[in-house]
């Protein structure tokens, strides 16, 4: 039992963990609901620019929080934001909201939540830099990202900082 456990802990001293990988800044901005400032934002890819989640993979964005945020509303906020845009069905929301429920926590005001898409359409997630989980659902991460950068997004000024006005 102790060699086990030793070697579980040898081995997660050596696996490398998911890091995030230096990315150019393709566009930035700002989310306000209402009065309230929720959120800067940042998209980056490999060169720079965006044409696309294939073209372009790893994209990373990051969202540095200017308030409280609880897990459970920004879960709900992704389910809500999933409905408007309408691609995805009600068990394929409830799926993803049910495994982000295992990977997101609270977050408060300075902390960054980053989610990289992966070129094989993954998603890992990382708190303050810190790798949290992984969605490994090919359908998740466009969908996910969908939220942001869909043409038919509920914050198009957003949408269009995020892509430097393209």
């Amino acid at each position: 039992m102790r060699k086990n456990l030793l070697s579980v802990v040898l081995l997660a001293w050596l696996w490398p963990a998911a890091a995030m990988p230096d990315l150019q800044l393709v566009g930035e901005g700002s989310f306000r609901y209402l009065f309230w400032q929720l959120y800067d934002a940042r998209l980056k890819t490999s060169d720079g620019s965006f044409d696309g989640y294939h073209n372009n993979a790893p994209v990373l964005l990051e969202l540095t929080y200017k308030r409280n945020i609880s897990r459970d509303q920004f879960i709900d906020a992704t389910v809500d934001q999933w409905q408007h845009l309408g691609h995805s069905s009600t068990a394929q929301q409830q799926d993803w909201a049910n495994q982000l429920k295992g990977i997101w926590q609270d977050v408060g005001r300075g902390d960054r939540l980053a989610a990289l898409l992966q070129p094989d359409m993954t998603v890992d997630f990382f708190l303050n830099g810190e790798a949290i989980g992984s969605v490994t659902d090919t359908e998740f991460g466009p969908l996910f990202f969908d939220i942001w950068l869909h043409p038919d997004t509920s914050a198009p000024a957003l949408r269009r900082q995020l892509l430097a006005a393209r």
